[in-house]
Protein backbone atom coordinates (compact mmCIF):
# COMPACT_ATOMS: atom_id res chain seq x y z
CA UNK A 1 0.00 0.00 0.00
CA UNK A 2 1.25 3.47 -0.88
CA UNK A 3 2.07 5.66 2.14
CA UNK A 4 2.61 8.99 0.38
CA UNK A 5 0.35 11.66 1.89
CA UNK A 6 -1.12 9.19 4.38
CA UNK A 7 -1.48 10.64 7.88
CA UNK A 8 0.23 8.52 10.54
CA UNK A 9 -0.30 9.27 14.25
CA UNK A 10 2.46 7.89 16.49
CA UNK A 11 2.21 8.05 20.28
CA UNK A 12 5.31 8.13 22.47
CA UNK A 13 7.21 9.49 19.47
CA UNK A 14 9.89 11.47 21.32
CA UNK A 15 12.46 8.64 21.43
CA UNK A 16 13.20 4.98 20.77
CA UNK A 17 10.76 2.94 18.69
CA UNK A 18 8.34 5.84 18.32
CA UNK A 19 10.98 8.16 16.88
CA UNK A 20 12.23 5.38 14.59
CA UNK A 21 8.68 4.81 13.33
CA UNK A 22 8.35 8.53 12.63
CA UNK A 23 11.52 8.41 10.53
CA UNK A 24 10.49 5.23 8.71
CA UNK A 25 7.09 6.61 7.73
CA UNK A 26 8.50 10.04 6.81
CA UNK A 27 11.04 8.35 4.53
CA UNK A 28 8.12 6.75 2.67
CA UNK A 29 6.39 10.09 2.15
CA UNK A 30 3.76 9.85 4.89
CA UNK A 31 2.61 12.88 6.81
CA UNK A 32 3.59 12.21 10.42
CA UNK A 33 1.58 13.34 13.42
CA UNK A 34 3.66 12.94 16.57
CA UNK A 35 2.73 13.15 20.24
CA UNK A 36 4.50 12.57 23.55
CA UNK A 37 4.90 14.32 26.87
CA UNK A 38 8.28 15.86 25.94
CA UNK A 39 7.42 18.54 23.42
CA UNK A 40 11.00 19.82 23.12
CA UNK A 41 12.15 16.42 21.82
CA UNK A 42 9.24 16.26 19.40
CA UNK A 43 10.19 19.63 17.93
CA UNK A 44 13.81 18.50 17.50
CA UNK A 45 12.66 15.29 15.79
CA UNK A 46 10.24 17.20 13.56
CA UNK A 47 13.01 19.59 12.46
CA UNK A 48 15.24 16.65 11.55
CA UNK A 49 12.48 14.91 9.57
CA UNK A 50 11.73 18.10 7.65
CA UNK A 51 15.40 18.65 6.81
CA UNK A 52 16.15 15.03 5.90
CA UNK A 53 12.97 13.91 4.14
CA UNK A 54 11.14 17.18 3.41
CA UNK A 55 8.42 15.58 5.49
CA UNK A 56 5.22 17.23 6.60
CA UNK A 57 5.11 16.96 10.40
CA UNK A 58 2.77 18.14 13.13
CA UNK A 59 3.58 17.65 16.82
CA UNK A 60 1.64 18.10 20.04
CA UNK A 61 2.19 17.35 23.71
CA UNK A 62 0.00 14.65 25.22
CA UNK A 63 -0.09 12.62 28.41
CA UNK A 64 -2.33 9.82 27.22
CA UNK A 65 -3.09 8.64 30.75
CA UNK A 66 -5.82 11.27 30.89
CA UNK A 67 -8.88 10.48 28.77
CA UNK A 68 -10.15 14.05 28.64
CA UNK A 69 -6.79 15.30 27.39
CA UNK A 70 -6.72 12.62 24.68
CA UNK A 71 -10.23 13.45 23.49
CA UNK A 72 -9.46 17.17 23.44
CA UNK A 73 -6.16 16.74 21.60
CA UNK A 74 -7.68 14.61 18.84
CA UNK A 75 -10.76 16.83 18.52
CA UNK A 76 -8.63 19.98 18.25
CA UNK A 77 -6.23 18.76 15.58
CA UNK A 78 -6.00 21.16 12.63
CA UNK A 79 -8.52 20.24 9.95
CA UNK A 80 -5.88 18.98 7.52
CA UNK A 81 -4.53 16.57 10.16
CA UNK A 82 -7.79 15.02 11.31
CA UNK A 83 -8.15 12.26 8.70
CA UNK A 84 -5.76 9.84 10.43
CA UNK A 85 -5.03 6.80 8.26
CA UNK A 86 -2.69 4.85 10.55
CA UNK A 87 -2.44 4.91 14.34
CA UNK A 88 0.74 3.50 15.89
CA UNK A 89 0.05 2.94 19.59
CA UNK A 90 3.66 2.98 20.71
CA UNK A 91 3.66 4.74 24.09
CA UNK A 92 4.47 2.36 26.93
CA UNK A 93 6.92 1.57 29.70
CA UNK A 94 8.07 -0.90 32.33
CA UNK A 95 9.01 0.07 35.87
CA UNK A 96 11.19 -2.04 38.14
CA UNK A 97 11.76 -5.78 38.44
CA UNK A 98 10.01 -6.25 41.75
CA UNK A 99 7.63 -9.12 42.50
CA UNK A 100 4.00 -8.15 42.11
CA UNK A 101 3.47 -7.81 45.87
CA UNK A 102 6.32 -5.31 46.13
CA UNK A 103 5.46 -3.03 43.20
CA UNK A 104 4.59 0.46 44.37
CA UNK A 105 1.06 1.65 43.72
CA UNK A 106 2.52 4.50 41.68
CA UNK A 107 4.42 2.09 39.40
CA UNK A 108 1.38 -0.16 38.96
CA UNK A 109 -0.83 2.79 38.08
CA UNK A 110 1.67 4.26 35.63
CA UNK A 111 2.16 1.00 33.74
CA UNK A 112 -1.54 0.18 33.56
CA UNK A 113 -2.59 3.75 32.80
CA UNK A 114 -0.02 4.16 30.02
CA UNK A 115 0.23 0.71 28.46
CA UNK A 116 -3.44 -0.27 28.60
CA UNK A 117 -5.77 2.62 29.35
CA UNK A 118 -3.81 5.14 27.30
CA UNK A 119 -3.80 2.82 24.30
CA UNK A 120 -7.56 2.38 24.65
CA UNK A 121 -8.18 6.11 25.06
CA UNK A 122 -6.28 7.02 21.89
CA UNK A 123 -7.83 4.18 19.90
CA UNK A 124 -11.30 5.17 21.04
CA UNK A 125 -10.68 8.77 20.00
CA UNK A 126 -9.29 7.93 16.54
CA UNK A 127 -11.34 4.93 15.36
CA UNK A 128 -14.71 6.63 14.77
CA UNK A 129 -13.09 8.83 12.13
CA UNK A 130 -11.54 5.81 10.43
CA UNK A 131 -14.91 4.08 10.36
CA UNK A 132 -16.65 7.12 8.91
CA UNK A 133 -14.02 7.40 6.16
CA UNK A 134 -14.01 3.65 5.48
CA UNK A 135 -10.27 3.18 5.85
CA UNK A 136 -7.63 2.92 8.56
CA UNK A 137 -5.10 0.77 10.37
CA UNK A 138 -4.42 0.42 14.10
CA UNK A 139 -0.91 -0.87 14.86
CA UNK A 140 -0.17 -1.65 18.50
CA UNK A 141 3.39 -2.01 19.75
CA UNK A 142 3.18 -5.03 22.00
CA UNK A 143 5.99 -7.20 23.33
CA UNK A 144 7.11 -10.78 23.70
CA UNK A 145 6.04 -10.07 27.29
CA UNK A 146 2.51 -10.28 25.94
CA UNK A 147 3.09 -13.94 25.04
CA UNK A 148 4.91 -15.16 28.16
CA UNK A 149 5.70 -14.05 31.69
CA UNK A 150 8.89 -13.75 33.69
CA UNK A 151 9.84 -13.25 37.29
CA UNK A 152 9.77 -9.62 38.31
CA UNK A 153 7.69 -8.59 35.33
CA UNK A 154 4.20 -9.55 36.45
CA UNK A 155 2.55 -6.16 36.04
CA UNK A 156 4.37 -5.24 32.84
CA UNK A 157 3.63 -8.66 31.33
CA UNK A 158 -0.02 -8.28 32.34
CA UNK A 159 -0.25 -4.97 30.49
CA UNK A 160 1.29 -6.43 27.36
CA UNK A 161 -1.00 -9.46 27.54
CA UNK A 162 -3.80 -6.88 27.64
CA UNK A 163 -2.43 -5.26 24.49
CA UNK A 164 -2.51 -8.65 22.78
CA UNK A 165 -6.10 -9.21 23.91
CA UNK A 166 -7.12 -5.71 22.78
CA UNK A 167 -5.58 -6.32 19.36
CA UNK A 168 -7.42 -9.60 18.85
CA UNK A 169 -10.67 -8.32 20.32
CA UNK A 170 -10.56 -5.13 18.30
CA UNK A 171 -10.13 -7.13 15.10
CA UNK A 172 -13.35 -8.95 15.96
CA UNK A 173 -15.12 -5.71 16.93
CA UNK A 174 -14.21 -4.38 13.48
CA UNK A 175 -15.25 -7.55 11.65
CA UNK A 176 -16.80 -6.71 8.30
CA UNK A 177 -15.14 -3.29 8.07
CA UNK A 178 -12.05 -2.36 6.02
CA UNK A 179 -10.17 -1.25 9.17
CA UNK A 180 -7.04 -3.33 9.82
CA UNK A 181 -5.56 -4.16 13.23
CA UNK A 182 -2.01 -5.33 13.91
CA UNK A 183 0.37 -5.92 16.81
CA UNK A 184 4.15 -5.78 16.43
CA UNK A 185 5.71 -7.56 19.40
CA UNK A 186 9.48 -7.19 19.84
CA UNK A 187 11.81 -8.88 22.26
CA UNK A 188 14.96 -7.12 23.48
CA UNK A 189 15.43 -3.73 21.82
CA UNK A 190 18.57 -1.70 22.43
CA UNK A 191 19.21 2.00 21.79
CA UNK A 192 16.07 3.05 23.68
CA UNK A 193 15.29 4.44 27.13
CA UNK A 194 13.24 1.37 28.06
CA UNK A 195 15.67 -0.16 30.55
CA UNK A 196 16.87 3.23 31.82
CA UNK A 197 13.26 4.06 32.71
CA UNK A 198 12.68 0.60 34.15
CA UNK A 199 15.65 1.00 36.50
CA UNK A 200 14.84 4.52 37.59
CA UNK A 201 17.57 6.22 35.57
CA UNK A 202 20.36 3.77 36.45
CA UNK A 203 22.23 3.86 33.12
CA UNK A 204 24.87 1.33 34.15
CA UNK A 205 22.32 -1.28 35.21
CA UNK A 206 20.31 -0.66 32.05
CA UNK A 207 23.39 -1.24 29.88
CA UNK A 208 23.95 -4.63 31.50
CA UNK A 209 20.67 -5.88 30.06
CA UNK A 210 22.18 -5.86 26.56
CA UNK A 211 25.75 -6.92 27.35
CA UNK A 212 27.08 -9.73 25.18
CA UNK A 213 24.28 -9.71 22.58
CA UNK A 214 23.21 -7.73 19.58
CA UNK A 215 19.65 -6.67 20.40
CA UNK A 216 17.06 -5.41 17.98
CA UNK A 217 17.28 -1.73 17.13
CA UNK A 218 14.34 0.69 17.07
CA UNK A 219 14.81 0.80 13.29
CA UNK A 220 14.30 -2.98 13.11
CA UNK A 221 10.95 -2.62 14.85
CA UNK A 222 9.97 0.40 12.77
CA UNK A 223 10.69 -1.56 9.59
CA UNK A 224 8.30 -4.28 10.78
CA UNK A 225 5.64 -1.66 11.54
CA UNK A 226 5.94 -0.13 8.07
CA UNK A 227 5.84 -3.61 6.53
CA UNK A 228 2.50 -4.28 8.25
CA UNK A 229 1.18 -0.92 7.07
CA UNK A 230 2.19 -1.48 3.44
CA UNK A 231 0.59 -4.86 2.83
CA UNK A 232 -2.18 -4.85 0.21
CA UNK A 233 -5.54 -3.73 1.63
CA UNK A 234 -6.88 -7.31 1.69
CA UNK A 235 -3.97 -8.47 3.93
CA UNK A 236 -4.14 -7.99 7.70
CA UNK A 237 -1.04 -8.92 9.73
CA UNK A 238 -2.64 -9.59 13.10
CA UNK A 239 0.53 -10.38 15.10
CA UNK A 240 4.20 -10.14 14.26
CA UNK A 241 6.78 -11.34 16.81
CA UNK A 242 10.44 -10.47 16.35
CA UNK A 243 13.44 -11.15 18.57
CA UNK A 244 17.21 -10.90 18.32
CA UNK A 245 18.76 -14.10 17.03
CA UNK A 246 20.47 -14.46 20.42
CA UNK A 247 17.14 -14.43 22.28
CA UNK A 248 14.78 -17.40 22.42
CA UNK A 249 12.49 -16.34 25.28
CA UNK A 250 12.22 -13.55 27.83
CA UNK A 251 14.91 -15.16 29.96
CA UNK A 252 16.77 -17.40 27.49
CA UNK A 253 19.49 -15.21 26.00
CA UNK A 254 22.81 -16.38 24.53
CA UNK A 255 25.37 -13.85 25.73
CA UNK A 256 28.37 -13.24 23.48
CA UNK A 257 26.56 -14.98 20.61
CA UNK A 258 27.09 -13.77 17.08
CA UNK A 259 24.02 -12.27 15.33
Amino acid sequence: MELRERIVLITGASSGIGAACAEAFARRGARVLLCARRLDRLHALADRLRRTFQAEVHVFALDLRHAAAVNQAIAELPARWQAIDILVNNAGLALGLDPAYANTIEDIDQMVDTNVKGLLYVTRAVLPGMLSRGRGHIINIGSTAGHEVYRGGTVYCATKHAVAAITRGLKQDLHGTPIRVSSVDPGMVGETEFSVVRFGGDVQRAAQVYEGIQPLTPADVAEAVVWCATRPPHVNVLELILMPTAQSSATLVARHAQP
